[in-house]
């Protein structure tokens, strides 16, 4: 008998959070949602805004009779998160999770949840907002959330996990936890790692003044600092959970630009526009998968 979610609990009211508890509104009306924040002020801000069904002053609450809870936290908080909704859950509750790392966060559920079907996911999405207000329902279109079960994950748990994500509009995929890892570590943590890295050379240039640096931001410079605006928290807590595998790219990465700065120095013209072919067709497919925007200036209003 396939497993039906009536009741969702949302613990963390962040940018991903208040984006989950509005799809839900938007997409599956029979649903009710509680949600909770380890912020006094975020649950109060939710309540104005009216997110949830009810906001829980605590996450053992928040959770009670839910059939698919979500911890919506930082990584580095999944363990506290788990063992606050411990005493509230349900036996047949499904516990899942929307952190960028997967391998760290489904031990630390594991750990802390033995007995409970514990299933991590990751939609990928968000922009470089945060906070309850930072929100929309449609974060979630037409994007992909992977879902990374244990080998002993109940089937119709995943299933019902499955539907859930589908009805807000991702799209789902099944991957182990282990090579999640090491694809987002290519396709979000290191990007993001570079970002933080070129903004603040920036800004530590004698010769270029802050102003200037802003003043002058061409549209390279400019996606660096929308990337680099991104939650520091959250993010400080991705690259200690995930540093094996981004020490990895970071290694291969640094091998590459040694190539790339050894074919300018030798004035290796064609070694450098052959690199830039294979990498803009890179760009193309990203388009033609539906993940990005190709209007000028990536859809930007002026």
């Amino acid at each position: 008998m396939a497993r039906s979610v009536e009741r969702v609990a949302i613990v963390g009211l962040g940018l991903i959070g208040s984006s989950i508890a509005r799809a839900i509104k938007d997409r599956l009306p029979g649903v009710m949602v509680t949600g909770h924040d380890a912020s006094a002020d975020v649950c109060d801000h939710a309540r104005t805004l009216g997110l949830c069904d009810h906001i829980a002053d605590t996450a053992d609450a928040a959770v009670a009779g839910a059939d698919l809870v979500i911890l919506a936290v930082p990584v580095g908080r999944m363990a506290d998160a788990a063992a606050a909704i411990a005493p509230g859950l349900k036996a047949e509750a499904i516990i899942s999770d929307v952190g960028s790392s997967k391998t760290s966060v489904a031990e630390a559920l594991a750990k802390v949840l033995p007995d409970h079907a514990v299933i991590p996911a990751h939609p990928v999405a968000g922009t470089e907002n945060s906070g309850p207000a930072a929100g929309f329902a449609s974060l979630f279109d037409g994007r992909w959330c992977i879902v990374t079960p244990g080998a002993d994950a109940p089937a119709d748990a995943v299933a019902a996990l499955t539907t859930f994500w589908e009805a807000l509009g991702a799209r789902v995929d099944v991957m182990d936890a282990a090579h999640h890892d090491l694809v987002l570590a290519v396709t979000s943590h290191l990007p993001h790692l570079i970002a933080y890295t070129i903004v603040g050379t920036a800004s530590e240039l004698e010769e270029v003044t802050e102003s200037e640096v802003i003043k002058y931001s061409a549209g390279g410079f400019r996606d660096f600092t929308r990337i680099a605006a991104s939650d520091p928290v959250m993010w400080r807590d991705v690259f200690l959970a995930n540093k094996d595998a981004v020490l990895a790219t970071l290694q291969r990465f640094n091998e590459d630009l040694t190539v790339l700065q050894q074919a300018i120095r030798r004035g290796d013209g064609a070694k450098l526009e052959e690199w830039f072919t294979r990498t803009r067709a890179i760009r193309r497919s990203i388009i033609e998968q539906g993940q990005d925007d190709a209007a000028p200036d990536f859809g930007r209003r002026h």
